[in-house]
């Protein structure tokens, strides 16, 4: 048996908290329930689109990475995570509303 939570569980869990925090989320599309990866789309009240994704930051620990366009753009982030979408149907896709990036992945870094 594995130590890691389903996916399905995580993805729950994370929506739950960024809700009861004051922000919103959604489930932009369902991937693999066991085992798909996440891909997180984290906008600052409604602007200023990022993508975040598990990985492994510059010091060597684990935590969200930034992924996908970099400039903000709405219409570019929906093109990349539809592209990423149609290479893997196991991708999860969560699309949070939170005040500010910065301590959102701050605070995340237990999400996986």
């Amino acid at each position: 048996m594995s130590d890691r939570l389903p996916t399905h569980l995580r993805v729950g869990a994370l929506l739950r908290r960024v809700n009861d925090s004051g922000g919103m989320g959604m489930v932009r599309a369902k991937g693999e329930p066991q085992g798909g990866a996440v891909l997180l789309i984290v906008s600052e009240k409604g602007a200023d689109f990022k993508c975040f994704e598990r990985g492994i930051g510059a010091a060597g620990v684990p935590g969200l990475i930034p992924a996908g366009p970099i400039d903000g753009d709405a219409a570019a982030i929906t093109e990349y995570w539809q592209r990423r979408r149609a290479r893997d149907p196991d991708l999860w896709v969560i699309e949070l509303d939170v005040a500010s990036h910065s301590r959102f992945t701050a605070e995340t870094t237990d999400f996986y």
